[in-house]
């Protein structure tokens, strides 16, 4: 049988009479062997951009680094709610700061400030503020934590509300943990480093529980965009931690048989009222020795 080339040698080409005709195709449709797709990985900035905003109090434009909505891969969630993340602290990127008159606030409340409060931040902020230009792809903790300073200086100069003031010391709080977490055990003088932001961390969270224990009493729901279930369950938990149990005790039993509070909130308030239980033996049986 003659095959699909034959006949070429009278064109010189009698080395390919007996070419294969799909030879080719098979070789390119075996895959490759031990090759693995790349996998990206992705950096900090690779979840941020530049936002614009105008600044209600002196009306500059300024831009500031924001992450991504839904960029993020979350991970976990802490008993207290703080949100853990892949690859980033979003809570580094939550202050806006106006670097021309020094108001800083949490995104949340960027806007809605009364002529009042705006006379109250330039007299008492902006009259001293030193402007600085900022130019960086992200922040490091420790820039983040100052600007976090600035908003509940602001807040407080601005006369806000007792929760305000609490969610910006509760989401400090939680920062000063992620810092502690990112903290090189291999540092020198690294415990009396973990020992430092651990004690700013507390001071930040019992001030947090003390404005939300304050707001739960004169403002209404939601507060901080969170419904009345949830800022009683991060309300146990932060009286958990540091011990005032019989707060504690009387909010997670409320959760429990809401008609309001959803499944999941009652399963995690079951869960904390477990954990509650064995934080009062302890205390108790270490009292008696």
């Amino acid at each position: 049988m003659s095959g699909l080339l034959s006949g070429l040698s009278k064109f010189g080409l009698k080395n390919l009479e007996k070419k294969e005709l799909y030879q080719e195709e098979k070789k390119k449709e075996e895959p490759p062997k031990d090759k693995k797709p790349a996998v990206q990985v992705m950096k900090e900035e690779d979840y941020l951009f530049d936002k614009s905003y105008e600044c209600p109090v002196c009306y500059q434009k300024i831009k500031e680094r924001t992450m991504r909505v839904g960029k993020a891969k979350l991970l976990k969630t802490d008993m207290d709610l703080r949100p853990v993340y892949e690859n980033i602290e979003p809570l580094k990127y939550d202050v806006i700061v106006c670097q021309c008159c020094g108001y800083a606030v949490l995104s949340r409340y960027f806007m809605g400030l009364t002529p009042s409060q705006i006379k109250a931040v330039k007299d008492t902020i902006s009259i001293s503020f030193k402007p600085y230009e900022v130019k960086k792809e992200t922040y490091t903790y420790e820039e983040a934590l100052e600007r976090y300073k600035l908003c509940l200086a602001s807040t407080i100069v601005k006369h806000g509300k007792a929760s305000e003031k609490a969610y910006i010391c509760l989401k400090a709080g939680w920062l000063l943990r992620s810092m502690r977490e990112e903290l090189d055990e291999e540092l020198e003088g690294y415990d009396e480093k973990d020992a430092e932001l651990k004690a700013e961390e507390d001071e930040f969270l019992q001030n947090a529980l003390e404005g939300f224990l304050n707001a739960r009493q004169s403002e209404n729901y939601p507060m901080c965009g969170m419904d009345e279930a949830t800022v009683e369950f991060l309300i146990a938990m932060l009286a958990m931690e540091y011990e005032q149990f019989e707060v504690a005790s009387k909010i997670l039993p409320s959760i429990i048989t809401s008609v309001t509070a959803n499944n999941r909130m009652k399963d995690k308030a079951r869960e904390a009222k477990d954990i509650l239980l064995e934080k009062m033996k302890e205390k108790e049986k270490n009292a008696n020795g």
